[in-house]
């Protein structure tokens, strides 16, 4: 088995549950996933599977998120796992405020991760030595905002403020409910989350376990093909002869012009300007069956460009 699936994360499993789930059900070992989900959120969680978790890495980094941030409380784990630490009165709060406030959580912010995380501290993850009552400082980082919208407010038992949010890798939702609650004078916590894009996948197309299994007994694919995940990577065609030999590690020579040709046109490359430090890879498919073959690079020598393999996804 080899390809992608784009799994609906449901509440209460952690990913590697989900990982766990999928062995079993596909009788299969080989299988990962891409970008921890939180037990307490739901949505596209990017499960790869055989070969295709070697592609992991080339998915595209930008994810989306449905949050519902609790204002007046702040936690542990800075969401509603975790003990209370604080509550204090919203009732002075107006919408003017949040939305001003939001305004600094937008661009290139840093931002401190939960304590409560996966970040691996001295070959430890942080949720364990916090777990364990032991105070570490956790590194700052930069992350991106690409953009928050608010989509409502509810004014009930507590003041719950809904964000859609548009954003890169690496960051936590769960910092961003703190650290608005914190702006704002009174803590804040996440109440609720649901990933809606990942990685080039989006919540519309996912499935479920229970349509997974359907699907599986009906003899229907549940995988989402390389060519699609991956296809925001520019492409390489290969003939037959050149297949042959880049699938035994070989370098291919490629005749420029052939190359521009190839890729697809909303992705072009200048070929020529190709090196160490502005490295780019490439789908590279079988020109006689379109079959896709893995990644390339390019190295660029005096008057010939080479496709490298870099990952082979199908025997020889």
């Amino acid at each position: 088995m080899f390809g992608f699936i784009n799994l609906n994360k449901p509440l209460g499993l952690t990913s590697h549950d989900c990982i766990y789930k999928i062995r079993r059900l596909l009788k299969l070992k080989k299988v990962g996933h891409g970008g921890t989900l939180d037990p307490l959120a739901t949505g596209v969680l990017p499960i790869a599977v055989g070969k295709a978790t070697r592609l992991l890495q080339f998915l595209p980094e930008s994810k989306a998120y449905r949050a519902r941030i609790r204002l007046g409380t702040a936690t542990t784990t800075d969401d509603l796992e975790g003990e209370v630490i604080t509550t204090k009165s919203t009732s002075h709060l107006t919408k003017e405020d949040i939305i001003k406030t939001l305004e600094q959580f937008q661009g290139e912010i840093t931002q401190i991760p939960p304590a409560y995380s996966a970040i691996k501290k001295d070959g430890k993850k942080m949720y364990q030595l916090a777990r364990k009552g032991i105070d570490v400082e956790v590194p700052p980082r930069i992350v991106t905002i690409n953009q928050i919208q608010i989509w409502d407010f509810i004014w009930e038992d507590f003041l719950e403020v809904d964000l859609a949010i548009d954003c890169g890798a690496g960051t936590y939702i769960r910092a961003i409910a703190r650290d608005l609650g914190q702006a704002l004078g009174v803590g804040g916590t996440l109440a609720g989350l649901i990933r809606t894009k990942s990685s080039g996948m989006t919540i519309e197309k996912s499935l479920s376990f229970e349509d997974l299994a359907a699907r599986l007994q009906q003899n229907q694919s549940i995988f989402l093909e390389p060519t699609q995940a991956l296809a925001h990577l520019p492409t390489i065609i290969l003939s037959s002869q050149q297949s042959n030999k880049w699938l035994q590690g070989q370098a291919v020579s490629i005749v420029p012009e052939q190359m521009l040709e190839a890729i697809e046109p909303e992705n072009q490359t200048n070929l020529q300007n190709i090196n160490s430090s502005n490295q780019i890879y490439y789908r590279t498919h079988n020109q006689e069956n379109n079959q896709f073959l893995g990644i390339s690079i390019l190295n660029q020598e005096i008057n010939i460009t080479l496709a490298k393999p870099k990952i082979v996804c199908i025997n020889c």
